[in-house]
């Protein structure tokens, strides 16, 4: 015969599991609140950001399209009541400076800053700085806006094995010949591309000494260092490197703003 027992003990277990599992939902659902609290956050400060990135872009006179910014590290809430912030990305488009004239014009510019110091405050209001340790950047400029620069017509650049390559139409001794080439590219002293152009030929250049003086006269009017505009975020030119889609650039920063106070 089973055991029996008194109808009132399984009556408190009932409760106290009900109580139970009655706290297990309200801790969910309050956890659940937070992440989206966090992510909202995180939403007001991205955009905070952007709005003080596309001031700092028209400051040094360029342009570009409205900036996506992307706060990094899990949970966000915490880095605010901190104030700092361990990694900031921030990708501009279409972005146009100008050079003694011309036009330069660098169809992606990616910025990633590390540890970055802004205040509660700063994001709320508007006012302050919000200052990275370390800003790292990576562009590429348009192999269009750099022939330009060369102010040479008919000049096309591209990337042929991992160098520049130079094409471009000249008369020599009355003859219309198309000339081509490579160039070497470095950062200058003074953060300018230099460009060395070597390597260059012609098909049906004549057999003669003034033929070809007038051939490397024409590299060495080429060979120039070619002066970049400022970048954003006091970004300083380190690398150069031809690629496919333009002139990639890799830049850097330390303790930079990000943006200024207005």
């Amino acid at each position: 015969m089973a055991q029996e027992y008194p109808a009132g003990e399984a009556r408190p277990r009932r409760r106290g599991r009900k109580l139970f599992i009655g706290l297990v939902v309200l801790l969910l659902l309050v956890a659940g609140l937070l992440v989206v609290a966090d992510r909202v956050a995180v939403g007001v400060a991205e955009r905070a950001i952007a709005d003080r990135v596309s001031q700092e872009v028209t400051k040094q006179n360029a342009q570009a399209a409205a900036p996506d910014v992307e706060v990094h590290g899990v949970p966000f809430l915490t880095q605010v009541l901190d104030g700092r912030y361990e990694r900031i990305s921030i990708h501009l488009r279409d972005v146009q400076a100008s050079v003694e004239g011309d036009a330069v014009r660098l169809p992606v510019l990616d910025v990633d800053a590390r540890n970055v110091r802004a205040s509660l405050d700063t994001l709320r209001s508007g006012q302050g700085d919000v200052v990275a340790d370390t800003v790292n950047g990576t562009g590429t400029i348009s192999y269009d806006s750099l022939a330009a620069l060369l102010n040479r017509p008919g000049l096309t650049l591209g990337e042929q094995g991992g160098k520049l390559a130079v094409t471009a139409p000249v008369d020599i001794l009355g003859a219309k010949l198309t000339v081509r080439g490579t160039a070497d590219v470095t950062v200058a002293d003074n953060g300018a591309v230099a460009l060395r152009v070597n390597n260059l030929d012609a098909e049906g250049l004549p057999n003669l000494p003034v033929a070809r003086a007038l051939l490397n006269s024409y590299a060495k009017g080429i060979s120039i260092d070619i002066p970049l505009p400022d970048l954003p975020f006091q970004l300083a030119v380190r690398k150069v490197q031809p690629m496919p889609d333009g002139l990639t650039v890799t830049a850097d920063a330390k303790n930079v703003p990000i943006n200024s106070a207005s």
